[in-house]
C-alpha cells in the first residue's frame, strides 16, 4: 500500500521540483484509520530508498489547551472540529511559512499531562518533502496549501475498534464510547458531509 502511494507522491514531487520550497503532503483520514503509521512508512521509503530529506508534522501536536476547546458553551462536536486547533494560527505559522520557504517554523506544542503549550523551532531548510498527518486536514482553510493529498478510507468497524481499544486515558470502555459518540464521531460526520475529503483527495486508499 505505502509503496504505491510513494510512487504516486514521487511522480507528483518530480513534476513540481522547480518550486523553491518543500513539497507538502497531507495524510488525511478519520480517527483510527492508520495515518501515523502510513506517514512513518512513507518517510522511511522516501528517505532510505530514494534519499530525500523528509520531515513529518503531526497536527495533533499543535492542539489548543483544554480551556479553549472544552466547556465553551458550544456542542462537543463543534469544539472538536472548530476549536481543537487554532485554524487561523496554524495557517499563519505553518502553511504560509512553508510556502514562503522559511528556513524554520515556530509552532506551539501541546503537553497533555500539564495542559500547557510551548513554542519550539522546527528546522525546514534542506527539507525536500514535508508530510503532515492528522484528521481534518482537508478543511477549506488549509486545502489550498497542499501539493499532494492522501485520504485513508478505513471501514468504520475497524476504526471504532482501534480507537476504543487505544484511548484508555478517557476512561473505561463505556466512557470512551460515550465521548466518541458525543464529540469525535459527530465531528467526523460533520467533516465528511461538509468538506467531502474523499472527493477532494488526490489519492484515496481503501484500508481493508
Amino acid at each position: 500500500m505505502y509503496k504505491e502511494i510513494a510512487r504516486e507522491l514521487l511522480a507528483r514531487f518530480l513534476n513540481n521540483h522547480f518550486r523553491k520550497r518543500p513539497f507538502i503532503v497531507a495524510i488525511d483520514g478519520l480517527s483510527g484509520s492508520g495515518k501515523t503509521t502510513l506517514a512513518s512508512l512513507l518517510q522511511r521509503e522516501l528517505t532510505e530508498k530514494h534519499k530525500y530529506n523528509v520531515s513529518i508534522i503531526h497536527i495533533d501536536d499543535h492542539i489548543e489547551k483544554r480551556d479553549k476547546r472544552y466547556n465553551t458553551g458550544r456542542e462537543e462536536w463543534y469544539e472538536y472540529y472548530f476549536l481543537q486547533w487554532d485554524i487561523s494560527s496554524i495557517q499563519k505559522r505553518l502553511f504560509i511559512p512553508l510556502h514562503r520557504n522559511c528556513s524554520e517554523l515556530y509552532l506551539p506544542f501541546y503537553n497533555q499531562p500539564t495542559d500547557t503549550t510551548s513554542n519550539r523551532e522546527i528546522p525546514t531548510n534542506n527539507v525536500d518533502i514535508i508530510i503532515i498527518e492528522g484528521i481534518f486536514l482537508q478543511r477549506n482553510e488549509w486545502m489550498s496549501f497542499y501539493d499532494f493529498t492522501v485520504f485513508l478510507d478505513c471501514p468504520r468497524a475497524i476504526r471504532y475498534q482501534r480507537v476504543l481499544d487505544r484511548d484508555s486515558y478517557i476512561g473505561n470502555l463505556e466512557e470512551r464510547l460515550h465521548k466518541y459518540k458525543r464529540r469525535y464521531w459527530a465531528g467526523e460526520d460533520f467533516y465528511m458531509k461538509n468538506e467531502q475529503p474523499i472527493e477532494k483527495a488526490d489519492k484515496v486508499y481503501e484500508v481493508k
